[in-house]
């Protein structure tokens, strides 16, 4: 197996493409190993450096603080996971940890639909995701994970971007923050 890596607007991020299904319900991120019994997500959390992992679709984010380098981290990573999928392993999530509310209002559930959609296509390329918190006041909160939590770009991709994406779809969208 050949781990494939790609760089991500976060200098702190690295995508980590197995080449296999890593989540197949959803995306999931974990920032504390004792939060999980996976054992490659509590290995690569074990990494000296290692701050938190985003599992997407077909793809592994490792975020690292700033004073580790990716040298010292890279090569342990891909062989944590290439020895999980060597073990057998299909996947390294098989089912949704993230509770999903089903109680939304339409106006929410036309901001979910348009961050689905429009929005976390193209930030999962970027090794991150976005989650719909909460709308009140014109005001949608949201959470940026994976790659784009701590991003330096994230602050103008969530302004200019997810912001006037959803003002247009949603007019009664007047802000977008991240919590």
């Amino acid at each position: 197996m050949f781990v494939q890596t790609e760089t991500t607007p976060n200098p702190n991020s690295l995508k980590f493409l197995p080449g296999k299904i890593v989540s197949n319900s959803g995306s999931y991120e974990i920032t504390k190993k004792d939060d999980t019994k996976n054992h490659l997500i509590r290995n690569l959390l074990s990494v000296n450096g290692v701050e938190g992992i985003f599992l997407g679709k077909d793809f592994i984010s490792i975020n690292k603080n700033d004073y580790t380098s990716w040298d010292e981290i890279k090569h342990i990573a891909i062989s944590l996971i290439n020895d999980f999928y060597k073990g057998g392993k299909e996947c390294v999530i098989e089912k949704n940890l993230d509770e999903v509310n089903e109680n939304l209002e339409e106006i929410e559930k036309k901001i979910v639909q348009v961050l689905d959609q429009k929005v976390r296509p193209a930030v999962a390329k970027d090794g991150g995701d976005i989650k719909f918190k909460e709308f009140k006041d014109g005001i949608v909160k949201v959470q940026l994970q994976g790659s784009c939590s701590g991003c330096p770009s994230s602050t103008m991709t969530l302004k200019q971007g997810v912001q006037n994406l959803l003002c247009h779809y949603v007019p009664e969208v007047k802000e977008v923050i991240a919590i």
